[in-house]
């Protein structure tokens, strides 16, 4: 009789669990879906993901066109898009309906339970903390406060690179520890009024083993989807450490940002005064005062993480790839730097305010981020209601996923997609926003990173110091190609080149 009964509950276990998927498997096959390849029962079409998930959409897409839907395993319906105006489409009129965000596992994990407001379910909560963020960070009127910093900063970057590049006899430098120091430090002055690393030890063994140790805790070593968030039972079995790791990484983050909110809190009992005004922990904590019940430490932890995360990783992986780009086309390199010394000369740095003089050096931003997008693949979105995108019929509780890399390597958009020709965008005056969703780096509508403005000049800026002041040579020469497979890879090979003060700015970088 027992037998029986365990029979009983195991048939009926598999029953309860196969039945919802073959039942949304039949009914999904009566609407007029977007086209799709064959689909396996259960893992759906995850057996065609080989490589990078960005890569293989884009095999699909060209294949079975800009509008494909997807069953990647069992629990997660997807529509990928990949074309401008179906772009558009699922960021213009059907915006609300995506302005959500899937719940998965590294959101379980890294947004102190989806108050962070990149994650966040799109309602009140993002509304306040969107607004909190743009008025006091990305405002023109905060981005005008805050240009002095970000000059002041890109004067004691090259000040710092200038010196070692004086006593390193054999004048290589790391670009990508270099690059990750003075974002980092950016951030840090904005959030917290200090640096990280410390000037004298920039590119010294002290301050690399600070950056390698902050690149692993906020550079985003793991994917914001994994296999776990399309098949959920292998969570149960601890899929290659996943979610351990998650942990790990989350706590190093959390402790990190405690440790600055605490260090905050100990000056001000002591009546220490930060050495930058207005920061973005005096500006929170003050908010906390008056509504401790609304500003807690997590939402606060939530504001700090965000600006880490999303400016460290775009910024300086922007700054890597344009000057992996410019390296392996000098002719480029050679006439940006014509353009600043005309604009610019030698007698003194480039400030923020040149920017806008040189727009030449927008374009080859805008070029870099056409062909290496900082991230290929847009954060996913979440359908709340049924739509249609491109004439189909698109069901609620479906992802969206935007291919950006697609979308700016479609020879249908792009004249020689392939090439790197920053002269693309002359006619324009480098202006994003004349290419309406033909460039989207940042993502659009609701959901897009409000922070591109700022991100955009400190990264325009860096770049026309680093051109201004020194000459580069690429110290081993690497195919663009395996560069990118290698970052895909998590293995990113730093960038080392050769770096020389230019002749006539040595007086000037001597003085800085």
């Amino acid at each position: 009789m027992e037998t029986h009964y365990s029979s009983y509950l195991f048939y009926l276990a598999i029953f309860s669990f196969f039945t919802p998927i073959l039942f949304r498997y039949f009914f999904h096959r009566k609407r007029n879906l977007p086209p799709s390849p064959f689909s396996f029962p259960i893992i759906g079409h995850l057996y065609l993901v080989k490589n990078a998930l960005h890569l293989t959409l884009t095999s699909l897409s060209a294949k079975y066109g800009p509008v494909l839907y997807l069953k990647l395993g069992y629990n997660m319906p997807v529509i990928v898009v990949s074309s401008p105006s179906a772009v558009e489409e699922c960021l213009t009129r059907n915006d609300v309906i995506f302005a959500n965000r899937p719940k998965t596992l590294a959101g379980d994990k890294f947004t102190y339970n989806y108050i962070v407001y990149v994650w966040a379910p799109y309602g009140q909560l993002w509304r306040i903390l969107r607004r909190l963020t743009v008025v006091e960070l990305f405002s023109s009127q905060s981005l005008s406060k805050s240009c002095t910093l970000r000059d002041e900063e890109i004067t004691t970057f090259i000040r710092c690179l200038y010196r070692f590049s004086t006593i390193n006899s054999s004048k290589k430098v790391d670009l990508t520890n270099w690059a990750f120091t003075l974002v980092f430090n950016l951030m840090t002055k904005i959030i917290a009024g200090k640096h990280i690393v410390k000037e004298e030890d920039a590119g010294m063994e002290k301050g690399i083993e600070i950056i390698e140790k902050l690149r692993g805790t906020f550079l985003v070593t793991i994917s914001f989807l994994n296999m776990i968030d399309f098949l959920p039972i292998l969570r149960w079995f601890g899929y290659k450490g996943l979610e351990k790791k998650m942990d790990v990484i989350h706590s190093k983050r959390n402790e990190f940002l405690n440790t600055l909110l605490d260090e905050f809190r100990r000056n001000k009992i002591s009546g220490l005064k930060s050495n930058s005004s207005n920061t973005l922990i005096e500006t929170l904590l003050s908010f906390q005062e008056s509504e401790p019940e609304f500003y807690t430490d997590d939402i606060i932890k939530s504001i700090m993480l965000v600006v880490f995360v999303a400016g460290t990783e775009t910024s300086s992986s922007t700054i890597q790839w344009v000057m992996r780009l410019l390296l392996a086309h000098p002719e480029v390199l050679h006439k940006l730097r014509a353009d600043i010394d005309n604009k610019v000369g030698n007698k003194r740095l480039v400030r923020e305010s040149d920017l806008t003089k040189l727009p030449y050096l927008r374009c080859v931003v805008n070029e870099t981020m056409r062909l290496y997008p900082p991230v290929p693949l847009l954060l996913p979105h979440y359908s709340t209601e049924d739509c249609t995108v491109g004439g189909y019929d698109v069901p609620k509780h479906t992802m969206l996923l935007i291919n950006a890399w697609a979308v700016h390597r479609d020879p249908k958009v792009w004249d020689d997609p392939e090439k790197f020709k920053p002269e693309r965008f002359e006619a324009t005056q480098g202006e994003t926003e004349r290419f309406n969703y033909k460039l989207i780096p940042f993502g659009m509508g609701r959901r897009a990173c409000p922070g591109t403005d700022m991100g955009l000049r400190a990264v325009s800026l860096a770049l026309g110091a680093l051109i201004q002041c020194f000459e580069w040579q690429i110290e081993e020469e690497e195919s663009l190609e395996a560069s990118y497979h290698a970052r895909m890879s998590m293995q990113n090979k730093p960038l080392k080149a050769i770096c020389t003060p230019r002749k006539d700015l040595v007086d000037l970088l001597s003085q800085l």
